[in-house]
């Protein structure tokens, strides 16, 4: 019992440090505490992040700011059709001085990568970033370089205009560890920005609040986290009444459900959700942390059928169906 009380006062104690992280990216990035918070469960979780919303609701700052708050590097890569997969790794460069080719680097050699608009880019330059994410290392030429730890993606996609975009299979789709919706803010929050940034010159000015030593030695202590054999079981429950949601009752599921999620699901629920308790500073993952991660580890998993489409069922709302209705331990 001194044991599991030690090691709860230990995570308690070094997860202090990401609200106040949290507390400082929020000075800057008003209204979408919930956004900050995925974010860095991503990164603790050592995966990465694709957004999902309208342009103008601050994604671009959020990672830059988080960049600044922990001083880690960062780089920001515009998808666009025309862009090449050297244009994301790298490329060899011939010196006619010395009859020689050298390595340059490219912008994906950062902590912190924004991959904007990704669905812009055809699929051999989404191809490019995603076996970086995949394989953390880039070969160019003859040499393999490593990339930087911890290294984390946050790709974005637009909704609104899909003419000349080029969409992430569904196989791509699932290396990413979450897939979250970004919304508008509040109308206080919005009045706070309007306040803070409808100025010529708005003060953006982030305070480094901790070191990448700090955030990777937390990544390190996940791993402590507990995880019961009976939320384990919930996990397993949840995933695979994705795919055979008559097993819990819902019949009337199985012909809107093209798709489930796979065992990489499972995984995901899993470290998010010891991510998720890690933040609220507990040394051990509740059913309610499985549920708070569940729609954001499972919509890009959840595929759903031409007669759900047709009937504009949404998969937040089947997710939240199989949610209701798996047994909570």
């Amino acid at each position: 019992m001194s044991e599991v009380l030690e090691r709860g006062a230990r995570i308690e104690q070094e997860a202090r440090f990401l609200q106040d992280l949290i507390t400082e990216v929020e000075r800057v990035v008003v209204g979408q505490r919930h956004l900050v918070e995925r974010l860095l469960i991503g990164l603790l979780a050592d995966g990465h992040v694709l957004l999902e919303g309208v342009p103008g609701l601050a994604k671009t700052l959020l990672i830059r700011s988080l960049g600044q708050a922990v001083d880690m590097s960062f780089s920001r890569l515009q998808f666009t059709p025309d862009l090449l997969p050297s244009d994301v790794t790298g490329t060899q460069i011939y010196n006619p001085a010395t009859a020689e080719f050298s390595n340059r680097k490219g912008p994906v050699f950062a902590n912190l990568v924004l991959a904007d608009e990704i669905n812009r880019a055809p699929a051999k330059v989404q191809a490019a970033l995603l076996e970086a994410m995949q394989e953390r290392t880039v070969t160019i030429g003859s040499e393999t370089h490593k990339l930087p730890q911890p290294f984390f993606v946050m790709a974005t996609q637009n909704p609104l205009e899909q003419q000349g975009t080029y969409p992430l299979p569904e196989a791509q789709l699932d290396r990413f560890l979450l897939k979250v919706l970004v919304d508008y803010p509040e109308k206080a929050d919005e009045i706070k920005i309007v306040e803070a940034m409808a100025r010529p010159r708005p003060r953006l000015d982030v305070r480094k609040v901790t070191t990448i030593e700090q955030l990777t030695r937390a990544m390190g202590m996940l791993d402590e986290v507990y995880i019961d054999e009976r939320v384990t079981q919930y996990i397993v429950d949840v995933v695979r009444a994705t795919r055979d949601p008559a097993s819990v009752g819902l019949v009337d599921l199985a012909p809107l459900i093209e798709t489930g999620g796979s065992p990489r699901a499972s995984i995901a629920l899993g470290v998010t959700g010891r991510a998720h308790a890690f933040i609220e500073g507990r040394a051990y993952v509740t059913p309610q942390d499985i549920k708070s991660m569940a729609h954001d580890v499972l919509r890009h998993r959840v595929l759903l059928s031409y007669e759900a489409e047709a009937r504009e069922i949404k998969v937040e709302d089947v997710i939240t169906q199989i949610l209701d209705n798996v047994e909570v331990p």
